[in-house]
């Protein structure tokens, strides 16, 4: 008798489980999200019984499914505006350092009660599983990346804490903080307070119990919440990690030990400022961002990044390679001159091209935001502008999906004129590049009639441009109609 081949049948097996894993469960009432089977633990908030992979049809990238699931039908039918109300403000949030939630709708019958929400895949993995991978060949955490990190963190705290109402995040943890590739931090999306799980269903979670400060359950969640577990979150930056008791929770005497191997006594006053027992006495995210261990004076540097990153939109994508080939290597870019002493020279041939590019990209990404030279303001998320929630359906119908608000920026816009043959019209053409390099072409039949204010408001409706973008786009059609116009 032969001999079985186990090899290939292996590898029909691992080929047929991924084949399932992919297999569509589910899809949104527009068509647009589709659910897959593999299941992934982004965020591990609570309340959230599954988070599915899924994919948006449309950009053709990978997404997370949530869904949030309510026990008692008529509670969730009396908290449904609550709900509505709740997500169309999250939906609003848009900063490099959070995790974007894109669409939500409510999915309710006679058998279940749910939200489900869409949120951005983050892939690279958790703050928790960077910090385990670091101990193995480092004691302590590098200064520098630690300083960024709490930058960015404290950016998207500042963020939240500034908008009216405040939205606290009320679960963060070094599970729900990720890190990408790149050095760009993001936490995960917040889920308001009411539609959380139960604190001692919270607490069941003892491994992460630490996180969260002596009043939690007992009083309203504040900001206070939310910076007691940064000051966590920091300390276990700084050590790699804080022992814990095999699987159980960390002890007080666990989080001490931590605190006293600090030897850098900002880092230390810094910290133990965030975890202070009473929560009037800890500091907002806006005034840790100008704490001495974190604020420094930017350099020049950083500051013309942002403001080249800023008007990238009148600039072509290839600008720093194309300024190169114009450039004399050994022209002089710099030069201190001291006196009784040859001058310091540095010549263009010294500047790496490659790294300003990486580091153009890294800015533009936001893994060196300038949020601590932000004034603290209240930020009103409308509820106007907000995405209609999806109406959830039992069956799919070909109505179109409504408009989607864009959230990206645009950074760079052409537009050309042309007469039509009739010489009574103009035919527009607009292209526009999005900051994820998306290319969008845009023809319209220009009247004489049309203002530049107006087409501009027409694109933020469609969802063709974000609503920051207005202006900007009205002043560049405006002075290009002035141009062929005149001409």
């Amino acid at each position: 008798m032969a001999a079985p081949e186990p090899a290939p049948r292996r590898g029909r097996e691992r080929e047929d489980e991924s084949e399932d894993e992919s297999d569509i469960l589910e899809e949104s009432p527009c068509g647009r999200w589709q659910k897959r089977r593999e299941q992934v633990n982004q965020g591990n908030m609570p309340g959230i019984q599954s988070t599915f992979l899924a994919m948006d049809a449309e950009e053709g990238v990978e997404v997370v499914w949530n869904e949030l699931h309510f026990g008692d039908r008529k509670a969730f039918a009396a908290h449904e505006e609550k709900i509505l109300t709740m997500f169309e403000q999250l939906a609003l949030v848009d900063h490099p350092n959070i995790v974007k939630l894109h669409r939500y709708w409510l999915d309710a019958s006679e058998t279940r009660a749910r939200v489900v929400f869409i949120t951005e895949y983050v892939s690279s993995g958790s703050l928790k599983q960077f910090l385990k991978k670091t101990k193995k060949n480092h004691k302590a955490m590098n200064a520098r990346a630690w300083k960024r990190w709490c930058t960015q963190i404290l950016s998207a705290l500042s963020f939240l804490h500034a908008c009216s109402p405040p939205i606290i995040h009320g679960n963060l943890t070094s599970d729900t903080i990720f890190i990408q590739h790149n050095g760009l931090v993001k936490i995960g999306s917040a889920l308001p307070d009411d539609l959380r799980s139960p604190v001692l269903a919270e607490r069941e979670e003892l491994r992460n119990l630490h996180f969260f400060p002596p009043e939690y359950g007992e009083v309203a969640d504040g900001t206070a919440l939310d910076i007691f577990s940064f000051g966590m979150c920091a300390l276990e930056m700084a050590v790699l990690e804080i022992q814990a008791n095999g699987d159980a929770r960390v002890t007080d005497e666990a989080v001490a030990r931590a605190r006293h191997s600090l030897t850098d006594p900002n880092m230390r006053e810094f910290i133990l400022s965030c975890l202070a027992r009473d929560p009037a006495c800890r500091p907002s995210a806006h005034s840790l961002l100008f704490h001495r261990v974190l604020f420094e004076v930017h350099s020049l540097k950083l500051l013309a990044a942002h403001c080249f990153v800023q008007h990238q939109y009148l600039m072509p994508d290839n600008v720093v390679e194309e300024k190169t080939k114009a450039l004399d290597l050994q022209a002089v870019l710099a030069e201190v001159l001291r006196p009784a002493q040859p001058p310091v020279q540095w010549r263009y041939s010294e500047v790496s091209f490659l790294e300003l590019d990486k580091f153009l990209e890294d800015v533009r990404n936001g893994v060196y935001p300038l949020m601590n030279f932000a004034a603290a303001r209240p930020l009103g998320l409308p509820r106007v502008l907000a995405p209609q929630p999806e109406e959830a359906q039992k069956t799919k119908t070909p109505t179109p999906e409504p408009f989607d608000s864009e959230t990206r920026k645009v950074i760079q816009m052409q537009c050309n004129l042309e007469r039509s043959e009739d010489k009574a019209r103009w035919h527009l053409t607009l292209l526009l590049v999005l900051e994820d390099r998306l290319h969008r072409q845009l023809t319209y039949e220009l009247l004489p009639t049309d203002r530049a204010q107006d087409l501009a408001a027409e694109l933020v409706h469609y969802g063709f441009v974000r609503e920051d973008d207005r202006a900007k786009l009205a002043t560049f059609l405006e002075s290009t109609l002035l141009k062929y116009r005149g001409a």
